[in-house]
């Protein structure tokens, strides 16, 4: 069987809508106004800031009884179920597996597990491994082959799909990239899948 293995929140989910959702929840929560709304999608800088950071800077812009943590607990509970799967994602999956792939999601930290059991992605592939939780890095081969492994299979002319694919290569396995079209991209997950299906 031909393995796949996806990273999950540039490719099998919108992380960024999962976001903006949860966004658009806490204005309405706080009674904040749509100028706020987009200081916090800008203060996020796509999910790259360092959220302590980002938990401190929200408390004291909006002057909250709150405490940082229980804003960043609050938020963790709350935005794996606001987080869509990728347009085709959940149609195109199960396509895979019918045509005898074997289906692997690598990803970064706890709240990641959630949001693969709130897609209802997790039921459509075959294991996962997740950085911070499983002791290593996203950019360590080696989680790349523990993927593999939760699989039952290696990553003997296994692919990697995501919009960094730098690790994947340095690993051996053939890529596809996603993201603006230059160096070969496709411009989706729906389009990825299209390509693995006719490999």
């Amino acid at each position: 069987m031909r393995l796949v293995l996806f990273d999950l929140d540039t490719t099998l989910v919108d992380r960024a809508e999962g976001f903006r959702r949860w966004v658009w929840e806490f204005c309405a929560e706080h009674r904040l106004a749509e100028a706020d709304a987009a200081w916090l999608v800008a203060a996020d800088d796509r999910g790259r800031a360092d959220r302590a950071t980002f938990f401190k800077s929200l408390r004291e812009r909006f002057d909250l009884r709150e405490s940082e943590p229980d804003l960043e607990d609050a938020y963790r509970e709350r935005h794996p179920a606001l987080v869509p799967a990728a347009p085709g994602v959940l149609a195109g999956l199960p396509r895979l597996r019918a045509a005898g792939w074997r289906i692997g999601v690598v990803g970064e930290g706890e709240p990641q597990l959630s949001t693969l059991l709130c897609t209802g992605i997790a039921g459509l592939v075959d294991g996962w491994a997740l950085a911070g939780p499983d002791g290593l890095s996203t950019s360590d081969p080696k989680l790349l082959e523990l993927a593999a492994e939760r699989c039952e299979t290696t990553l003997d002319g296994g692919w990697l799909v995501g919009a960094d694919v730098e690790t994947g290569r340095s690993a051996g396995l053939r890529t596809v990239r996603i993201g603006p079209d230059r160096d070969h991209a496709v411009p989706d997950t729906a389009a990825a899948i299209a390509l693995l299906l006719g490999s």
